[in-house]
């Protein structure tokens, strides 16, 4: 997905998907730490976010209490319209 220009992705029908991630600190498990993790991904499956889960799950230590994420499409195809014409002012 990176190797995509951004507005290539949108135009698929990809959305930015924001998810707070709460875990326990490997040395304190009593101790919740925030980190909030953001990218480009499409709905419903969510392949960069289940793959980021995953990848934390794997390789790195602190293990996850709980997941809060929200998705917003920035573009949809009804805001796209073809200009047969140019205004030039001045």
């Amino acid at each position: 997905m990176r190797d995509h220009p951004e507005l290539e992705l949108l135009l698929k029908g990809y959305g930015l998907t924001t998810a707070r991630i709460l875990y326990h600190f490997p040395d304190h498990p009593h101790l919740l730490q925030t980190y909030v993790w953001q990218d480009y991904d499409i709905a419903p499956k969510f392949p960069a976010l289940f793959g980021f889960i995953e990848f934390w799950k794997q390789k790195l230590e602190g293990p996850l209490h709980s997941i809060c994420f929200t998705h917003k499409t920035l573009i949809s195809a009804n805001e796209w319209r073809k200009v047969d014409g140019e205004i030039v002012l001045h």
